[in-house]
């Protein structure tokens, strides 16, 4: 049963990362009846840390503990990939809401577990942080879409290139270890995520990836440790309707494009562009150049991601951005294309 909008929603906290401290943690707190209850830390000694530093009370020895303790109505999960799927699944048996940060899982099958444990207990609220590219233009360009501006989708163009991993001498991030991070590589399914705001997922994919530096200095010890995530990837995919998609990541591309997501139609041009700003540029047939899109105040929109989940526990409002059967989706796609990379061969979805 949903909680009433007057009701008092206990949080508990289970790994206080960098999106939690910034985003979650002020997030919850301005709304009224939110109280955080609990935290747990990788350590003892950091839960200890943080939990005085954020003025939480009650520190738990570890994540079971929180996540069954019965004072405790939603599980908030800031932790790296590999426990997601563990702690979500927990939390859910155990009667909590789930915020699980993104990525979803390491690999799909994770993933549909995680999705199996939100059907076993349709009661509970599980919902995943959602890419926030593509919030602030999101209601504009589904108008977009509902006018045909674009006619009919010919070309899907996802970008995602920077340097943020060309400095070789850097300890090995825990998005370059496939133990931590799984098979989405940089922001191959974020951006996915977004593109599917507005796209059909693929039928097909084909992909190619490369390692270019393969070991990094041990972040936890002497030596180096194998770089087990690629920096370069290359996708064509096609969707159902005939149209052809191209996603080009790297995480070693000095002057690079960024963040971007064309969409170019039999009449019509889309181009989203995620730095500083979320801007949009459009272009129809016969105009010489693409403009800005000026969205109208009432279409902007943002991050909203704490509001809807203690929403959706409130009865208030459904999941939006993004529910389990969305994260599925994406987490089918990176592991489609790590597959046609490992094999060389293209992948038809969905997969089996």
């Amino acid at each position: 049963m949903a909680a009433s909008s007057s009701s008092s929603i206990r949080v508990g906290i289970v790994g206080a990362g960098d999106n939690t401290r910034r985003r979650h943690i002020p997030g919850l707190r301005a709304i009224p009846g939110v109280q955080l209850v609990g935290l747990v830390n990788r350590t003892p000694e950091s839960t200890a840390r943080v939990a005085a530093e954020l003025g939480i009370p009650k520190q738990f020895p570890n994540w079971q503990a929180l996540v069954t303790d019965p004072s405790i109505d939603a599980v908030v999960i800031g932790t790296w990939p590999n426990l997601h799927c563990e702690v979500t699944c927990t939390a859910l048996a155990a009667g909590k809401h789930v915020l699980c940060e993104a990525r979803m899982a390491r690999d799909l099958a994770e993933a549909r577990l995680m999705l199996a444990a939100a059907e076993a207990h349709p009661k509970q609220i599980a919902m995943l942080v959602p890419s926030p590219f593509g919030l602030v233009a999101d209601a504009e360009l589904k108008q977009l879409q509902h006018d045909r501006f674009i006619g009919e989708l010919r070309e899907l163009v996802v970008l995602g290139a920077d340097d943020q991993f060309h400095d070789y001498s850097k300890l090995l991030h825990w998005r370059q270890d496939a133990d931590i991070s799984g098979l989405n590589v940089l922001t191959l399914g974020i951006l996915h995520e977004t593109a599917l705001r507005w796209v059909p997922q693929p039928t097909r994919v084909f992909a190619q990836t490369q390692t270019f530096e393969p070991v990094r200095a041990n972040p936890h010890g002497h030596g180096n440790r194998p770089v087990t995530v690629p920096d370069s990837v290359q996708v064509l995919t096609k969707m159902a309707d005939g149209a052809r998609g191209i996603y080009h990541f790297s995480g070693i591309d000095l002057h690079g494009p960024g963040k971007q997501i064309h969409l170019y139609g039999s009449s019509g041009t889309v181009k989203v562009t995620f730095g500083t700003q979320e801007r949009v540029y459009i272009g129809r047939v016969g105009d010489a150049q693409i403009r800005e899109l000026v969205i109208p105040p009432d279409k902007v929109g943002g991050w909203r991601v704490e509001a809807e989940f203690i929403g959706a526990i409130r009865g208030e409002e459904p999941v939006v951005y993004t529910d389990f059967p969305s994260g599925v989706r994406y987490m089918e796609f990176t592991e489609a294309v790590a597959r046609s990379a490992a094999s060389g061969l293209p992948i038809d979805l969905p997969l089996r």
